[in-house]
């Protein structure tokens, strides 16, 4: 029988990363808490409709990645390949937007793309979206949200914010019609992408990384010059408020994102220190999607982090944490030590819940017990036996003495349990 492994693209996080995680994701929820930022959790599974409608029925992510299927009543499903459609069904939904709201999320999200580091078929991201402000001081307090969390994370001098405006959904149309007429006597320079997305999504030529395509964009309209007095007000007032903020910014007019429900500012943060997936989070505003969804029109603007990139930029630059080390390991021979241990740790971890104790568990020896109780890396041990028992005491023993200095090891009653312990551990 041939052996089950997990599915390519899909990875297991094992638990020596899982500290670096939960540091993450316990970083992002305080600072989106500190900006007054509510969590939603939504379903992993949409209707296929959802996604067709709001990103875009020739996008790559429709075309090419999404993992639709049929269930059993005929209807199209989707695993969610991004987290902004379905907020926005939630808060139509749920009659959330009488008033701004400012929403989070995170889970996993799922695209059939080409594995490779920082890009995976089943990602996870956090996702942030605000609903009713129409100004561009929301756009800003999106982007400085993310600085402080980059500050807080240690990752600032390694982030560019890149910004753009692509303008009114008018403005576009008018720059897709001008940008298609250019490119199509020009057609057999660019790379096989963008030919393919000429008469597709032209916009998303913008984004290729090939040099040759790249330089006759050079020579090509510009959206710049297509942007209504609006977009263009917008956007200076946005740029200055991050100059004084102090956030610093380049302007990339190249930037349109990936997404058709975009409109006015979008961003990214990227870093180099990731090689080609160097995005790390990525949004915009999308003004007109409530709207083509069924609700009632409502201004919007959001981001997405992506979780795989953001732990691989604190492993590769140091800031992430080590898993946290075992405080204590239970060591109780015969059947008596063991219900005593038993209690009296529960008693323990009631009184110090963030102490991380093991109990050892399937019997044996003193000294096989023992040996397990280094091999797990505890600091210190508890001993019970039976005259352990017989006193109602428990043996406290340091596993960790420095290299020529004798373990210190210490019978005390119960009761004094906690407090010998606590004071091992300060040692």
């Amino acid at each position: 029988m041939s052996e089950i492994t997990a599915i390519r693209g899909m990875n297991d996080i094992l638990p020596g990363d899982t500290a670096c995680w939960q540091y993450l994701e316990r970083s992002i929820a305080a600072v989106l808490g500190s900006y007054g930022y509510s969590e939603i959790r939504l379903p992993v599974v949409e209707k296929t409709a959802l996604f067709k409608r709001s990103i875009g029925e020739v996008t790559d992510i429709v075309e090419k990645e999404m993992y639709t299927f049929d269930d059993r009543n005929g209807d199209s499903m989707t695993l969610r390949p991004e987290g902004t459609a379905g907020c926005v069904r939630a808060a139509i939904q749920q009659g959330l937007l009488g008033t701004p709201q400012r929403l989070w999320y995170a889970g996993p999200m799922f695209r059939y793309e080409r594995p490779q580091k920082g890009r995976q078929r089943q990602f996870h991201q956090t996702g942030v979206e605000s609903f009713g402000v129409a100004t561009p001081d929301m756009d800003a307090e999106l982007i400085l949200l993310c600085a402080t969390l980059w500050r807080q994370l240690g990752l600032v001098d390694c982030m560019e914010l890149q910004l753009n405006s692509i303008g009114s959904a008018d403005a576009r149309k008018a720059y897709r019609a001008a940008l298609v007429e250019f490119l199509q006597v020009r057609v057999e320079l660019l790379d096989e992408d963008s030919q393919r997305r000429l008469h597709t999504n032209p916009l998303r030529i913008l984004d290729s990384k090939n040099a040759q395509t790249q330089a006759v964009l050079d020579e090509g309209p510009s959206l710049e010059d297509f942007l209504d007095d609006e977009a263009e007000a917008d956007f200076a007032r946005l740029c200055e408020l991050l100059q004084a903020a102090g956030v610093n910014y380049v302007v990339n007019r190249r930037l349109v994102r990936g997404l058709d429900y975009y409109n006015k500012t979008v961003f990214e943060w990227v870093t180099r220190d990731l090689g080609a997936q160097g995005t790390v989070c990525a949004g915009g505003r999308y003004d007109g999607l409530v709207a083509q969804l069924g609700g009632r029109a409502t201004p919007a603007i959001g981001c997405a982090m992506g979780m795989e990139r953001l732990v691989l930029l604190l492993m590769e630059r140091g800031e992430a944490p080590a898993a946290p080390a075992i405080d204590a390991y239970v060591v109780a021979v015969g059947s008596d030590a063991q219900c005593q241990a038993l209690r009296a740790t529960e008693e323990l971890r009631a009184q110090k819940p963030q102490l991380r104790i093991v109990q050892h568990a399937g019997g044996g020896s003193f000294k096989s017990q023992m040996k397990k109780a280094d091999k797990s890396g505890a600091r210190v041990a508890l001993i019970w036996g039976e005259d352990e028992v017989a006193a109602r005491s428990v043996t406290v023993k340091s596993l960790r003495a420095s290299e020529g200095e004798r373990a210190a090891q210490v019978t005390v009653a119960l009761r004094d349990l906690e407090t010998t312990l606590c004071a091992a551990l300060a040692h």
